[in-house]
């Protein structure tokens, strides 16, 4: 096995809890699954951020937008 840079086992690390807490939530089924896809979506557009993609909130925050209005009264 190659060695692994700080960073690299950080992504491993991330990608690796998000399975675990996706299954978890799976679970509980439609609810718990969107319920991590949205903890999911947050962390990247963290990382995005601080990596220096300010308009990767915007993309987010559009996205919602879109689907709230399709199912808002």
């Amino acid at each position: 096995m190659p060695a692994q840079t700080k960073a690299e086992r950080t992504a491993i690390n991330r990608l690796e809890h998000f399975k675990k807490r996706q299954e978890e939530r799976a679970a509980r089924g439609p609810r718990g699954l969107a319920e991590s896809w949205i903890e999911r979506a947050r962390a990247i557009a963290v990382g995005r951020e601080e990596a220096g993609d300010p308009e990767v909130w915007n993309d987010l925050a559009r996205t919602m937008s879109i689907w709230v209005s399709r199912y808002e009264e």
